[in-house]
């Protein structure tokens, strides 16, 4: 239960606002096609997606990020064609799949009107791995208006370290628990959380294909649990 007033709500943008599987399957299936080639192209979208976060996530607790989600994108995938027998995909094909996919993911068909009563009672921040570019053009393409965009490209350490959550929160000029993050990762939220936020998940069942999400059940400690974004709406309208 929300304790205390937000003020602020902090999205995950990637899974949570932005269908990133669609969005790389029909990229991937799509060059198949030309060349006649048969795979499990679900497959592939998540492994494209799942390597991708695991060389982003955590970035700059060492040393200083090297590349940001776009370039993540693109050593997977040239990783990805080399180990499933892709290695025909020419570069443009590749620059299609890894850069213009990304950019024009489509946003869950709950999430604009949702957004637009939100912005009315809270400010809404999109607070992202992905690169500013990727935030900037899938707002333009699906008629998004944030109230400003947090990418950990700017900050130079990448969730889950505790830096992006709290650097955040100084730039919001707020307390964390003035702010909630919203995402439908426990990894997200546990780290917000752990920093003071408030949290609240919001289920995406479909944001991995047919496998379905790698941790669909939400962390009880979460402070709402919704199943949609509309819910979202009525429970921080009711609770806060």
């Amino acid at each position: 239960m929300v304790d205390e007033k937000i003020k602020a709500l902090t999205f995950d943008t990637g899974g949570t606002i932005l269908d990133w599987h669609s969005g790389f399957y029909s990229a991937l299936s799509e060059t198949g096609k030309k060349y006649k080639i048969e795979k499990d192209w679900h497959v592939i979208a998540n492994e494209l997606r799942r390597r991708s976060l695991g060389k982003i996530l955590n970035q700059g607790k060492i040393e200083t990020p090297k590349y940001n989600f776009d370039d993540a994108h693109k050593l997977v995938l040239d990783e990805l064609c080399k180990e499933y027998e892709l290695d025909i995909f020419s570069e443009e094909e590749r620059r299609f799949i890894a850069w213009n996919t990304p950019h024009e993911f489509k946003v869950w068909a709950d999430f604009p009107n949702a957004l637009s009563e939100l912005k009315s009672k809270f400010i809404c921040c999109s607070f992202t791995i992905l690169s500013f570019r990727i935030i900037i053009d899938t707002a333009r393409q699906n008629g998004l208006c944030w109230d400003a965009i947090f990418s950990c490209e700017a900050i130079g350490k990448y969730k889950i370290l505790p830096e992006p959550y709290k650097t955040v929160a100084k730039w919001l000029q707020l307390e964390p628990r003035e702010i909630c993050m919203v995402a439908c990762h426990n990894f997200d939220l546990d780290a917000a959380k752990a920093v003071g936020f408030k949290t609240a998940f919001v289920k995406r069942p479909n944001e991995w294909g047919p496998a379905g999400p790698p941790d669909p059940e939400p962390n009880p400690e979460h402070d709402i649990i919704v199943d949609t974004f509309p819910d979202l709406v009525r429970a921080l309208e009711e609770q806060n």
